[in-house]
């Protein structure tokens, strides 16, 4: 099967610049102690699985420099009886992409590369892409060269005009038929087949949701001389003591692992174990940057306690501080109006890696939370935030496919609870 799309059919899921702005990250203290509430929280993970969309849930929140929040809800295995707990090791698909980030933003710490440098510098195959541009009179794609070069900030902010799997275009059909994530793939020959199909856009002029994490993995491939899961090791995982966070994961840790749920005619349909054994015990050649960790609570909510110490954790450096900051900077020109789904993360922006916050919540369906946090989440519905303005990092897991939002809007009501409110952005 193919790449992400592998992925999905084997669990059978349903569908699923210069800075230019004020920093959001270095937002002011809150108006008011956000205080959590444990019974609330503990109340909002029953909940999800007793009204049937998730099997099992668990939440781990610090909140000036102490663990505030543990609570679990559920089973990791309902077909074997095994409750969600502390060292439940998830899939976190898409919650890969930070890592991705902050590894590549290593090496430009290192001056190994520059964010506005075309990509074909690093990267030769990319040095002369084609844009579709609609359809002819017969019914015939239309392409045109691009107008500038995608540059490494484009591959970081979802600007660079990639696909990612099926859609409604030609671009998304030749997508398909070169099937780039593959895991037969190398990083390398990834790069190659997506970098010979056309974008679906002009670089820089649209956001949308792509491969760029994938050709970020290749380019610290290429710059560090190392394979990306040994550099990620070396000097992201093994630095914050992230021990059980891998790919490639070993055996003994298989009865860790929570299925996977997918929801069937309104039930979460368990999965077998094969789909877990598949991406995370077999070797294969694809390491992608865009998905494929698994991990535990205590392992991520390290890396997220990194970023919201703004690089640094035990004594360990990760990035310098100035880094953070500008990976949680909102990178998207106002002019970038077409921006797919993101809107409907809220009142956000795109950082390099990261949604961030820019104003809070402007309705009250809107998910809750703080002015100037960063965040992303997983296909598997987990999530994790940093909020520096209440001094506070959350990690949630969840194994329920498809996405399911209400799960995060939840859990943010939870913490925030409703009357809490925070000085108004600009």
């Amino acid at each position: 099967m193919r790449g992400m799309q592998w992925v999905l059919a084997l669990i059978s899921a349903a569908p699923g610049l210069l800075v230019i702005a004020p920093l959001a990250y270095a937002q002011t203290a809150p108006a008011e102690t956000l205080t959590i509430d444990r019974t609330r929280i503990d109340a909002a993970l029953a909940a999800m699985v007793a009204d049937g969309r998730a099997a099992g849930t668990s939440a781990l929140i610090w909140q000036d420099g102490r663990e505030v929040y543990f609570g679990t809800a559920g089973m990791a295995d309902r077909d074997a009886k095994r409750p969600m707990r502390r060292d439940t090791i998830a899939q976190i698909y898409s919650m890969t992409k930070p890592v991705t980030g902050a590894a590549l933003m290593q090496l430009w710490e290192a001056g190994k590369l520059r964010l506005d440098d075309p990509l074909s510098r690093y990267l030769p195959e990319y040095r002369d892409m084609r844009v579709y541009a609609g359809k002819d009179a017969v019914g015939q794609p239309r392409y045109v060269p691009a107008a500038r070069p995608i540059t490494v900030r484009d591959i970081m902010r979802h600007t660079a005009g990639f696909a990612y799997g099926a859609g409604p275009t030609p671009v998304h059909d030749a997508y398909v038929a070169a099937d780039p994530l593959a895991l037969t793939n190398t990083l390398a020959e990834a790069s190659r087949r997506l970098a010979a199909l056309p974008l679906l856009f002009q670089p820089g002029s649209q956001w949308e949701y792509s491969s760029a994490v994938d050709v970020q993995a290749a380019l610290i491939e290429k710059l560090s001389g190392q394979p990306f899961a040994t550099y990620v090791r070396d000097h992201i995982f093994e630095p914050l003591g992230m021990h059980e966070t891998a790919w490639r994961q070993p055996a003994a840790r298989l009865p860790r692992f929570a299925a996977m749920n997918v929801k069937t005619d309104g039930k979460l349909v368990q999965q077998p174990a094969a789909a877990a054994q598949k991406l995370n015990f077999e070797d294969h050649a694809l390491t992608p940057g865009g998905f494929g960790l698994a991990s535990t609570l205590d392992d991520y909510q390290r890396f997220a306690r990194m970023l919201l110490n703004e690089g640094e954790l035990g004594g360990v450096r990760i990035l310098k501080s100035s880094t953070v900051r500008l990976m949680a900077t909102d990178q998207l020109d106002p002019a970038i109006t077409q921006r797919a789904w993101l809107p409907g993360k809220g009142a956000v922006g795109f950082g390099l890696d990261f949604a961030v916050r820019k104003a809070p919540p402007q309705t009250p369906q809107e998910n809750r939370g703080a002015t100037g946090e960063f965040f992303w989440d997983g296909m598997a519905s987990t999530l994790f935030w940093v909020d520096p303005a209440n001094r506070l990092t959350a990690v949630f897991f969840v194994q329920t496919i498809p996405y399911d939002g209400t799960l995060h809007h939840d859990l943010r009501a939870a913490v925030y609870g409703p009357d809490y409110k925070e000085p108004p952005g600009d």
